[in-house]
C-alpha cells in the first residue's frame, strides 16, 4: 500500500528534476551509432525540454512527468525507426519538495 501511494505522489510530482540520458546503440543495424544518437538529439530538442548536450549524456530539466514522457518517446522513436537493440542509461535526481536544476548543480565550475 505504501508503493502505490509513493507512485501517486510521483504522478503529482511538479517540482524541476534534473535527469542525465545516455543512449547506447549496441545493435546499430545500417546506421552509424552516432546517427541514432543525433536523431535521438534532435528528438530532445523538439521536446521543448530545458538541455544540455555533453560527450557521455545529455541533461535534460523539467518535472517529472514531461522527463518520462520524453523518456518514452525516445524508446518509441528507436523501436519505429528499427533501431535493433539498444541501452537507455537514465539518471534522476529528485527533491520532494523543491527544485532540482543543472545549473544549480554546476554553476560554481562556470566561469
Amino acid at each position: 500500500m505504501q508503493l502505490l501511494k509513493s507512485l501517486r505522489f510521483m504522478d503529482n510530482h511538479t517540482h524541476l528534476i534534473s535527469a542525465s540520458l545516455q543512449l547506447v546503440p549496441i545493435v546499430a543495424g545500417d546506421k552509424h551509432p552516432y546517427q541514432w544518437i543525433d536523431e535521438v538529439i534532435d528528438l530532445i530538442k523538439a521536446s521543448g525540454l530545458k538541455y544540455a548536450v555533453g560527450p557521455f549524456s545529455t541533461s535534460v530539466e523539467s518535472d517529472y512527468k514531461s522527463v518520462t514522457k520524453l523518456i518514452d518517446s525516445i524508446n518509441s522513436f528507436l523501436v519505429n525507426q528499427k533501431c535493433d537493440e539498444w541501452v537507455l542509461q537514465v539518471q534522476y535526481q529528485i527533491r520532494s519538495g523543491d527544485d532540482m536544476t543543472s545549473d544549480e548543480k554546476v554553476s560554481k565550475y562556470l566561469d
